[in-house]
């Protein structure tokens, strides 16, 4: 594992601080899918014992985000297409029912959230990015007024992090997004659920569309790299 990762600060429980470390890495991209990881090189990485990582890696593990790699250790979890494609017809279905929702409140979003996400995709940074779309898309369940739909969320947001970090890689994505997320936030404070709905639904679609086709053009070059 060539990735450099940053050494945490003393104390005496590590394990939600390394968890979080890896679940950063992994969704920005840092680790990227099927980088191989052990218990040893993230411990010494992190400068902490190898019990909170194992720890760790095993909560990792559990929410699906790193698999056994052939002989010893771990690998980041491969990416797939059909998982994606069924990953965001939950996430399209809960998004546009919260947004139908909170348009019928005339809900009105906190304009520093599209301010912050514009200032963040500008300045290439994945997480920051990651972190101000998911505040932006959190701020829409808040707002429907069902916390079912926020706690029905949360159990995919590990992954919706991660498949996130993978659509903005493409920097063409970025600013593009942000003027979804505008529109979206516009047709919700103007109290129009089915416009609300209609461009939640689009940007559900983009996201996806997009994904999946860089995810078959990223595999199409390993495919390459194999034969060459």
């Amino acid at each position: 594992m060539a990735t450099k990762l940053l050494k945490l600060q003393a104390r005496t429980d590590y394990v939600d601080e390394v968890y979080k470390v890896l679940l950063d890495a992994i969704s920005s991209g840092t680790l990227a899918p099927g980088t191989r990881i052990t218990q040893e090189e993230i411990a010494e990485q992190l400068a902490v014992s190898r019990s909170p990582v194992l720890q760790a890696l095993r909560l990792l593990k559990k929410d699906g985000l790193v698999q056994d790699a052939p002989g010893r250790g771990l690998l980041v979890t491969p990416l797939d297409a059909a998982w994606i494609s069924h990953l965001y017809e939950i996430r399209g279905a809960l998004d546009s029912l919260a947004a139908r929702l909170a348009a019928g409140r005339g809900a009105k979003l906190d304009k520093a959230l599209i301010t912050n996400g514009r200032r963040a995709s500008k300045a290439d940074d994945v997480k920051a990015m990651i972190d101000a779309d998911m505040a932006f898309h959190a701020a829409i369940y808040a707002a429907s007024g069902n916390p079912l739909i926020v706690e029905t969320a949360q159990m995919h947001w590990v992954h919706l992090r991660r498949v996130m970090g993978a659509v903005l890689q493409s920097s063409g994505q970025r600013q593009a997004i942000w003027d979804e997320h505008a529109a979206i936030a516009a047709a919700i404070a103007d109290g129009d659920p089915q416009r609300a709905t209609e461009l939640t639904d689009l940007h559900t679609t983009r996201a996806r569309q997009n994904l999946v086709e860089r995810l078959g053009q990223v595999l199409s070059d390993r495919q390459e790299e194999k034969v060459s």
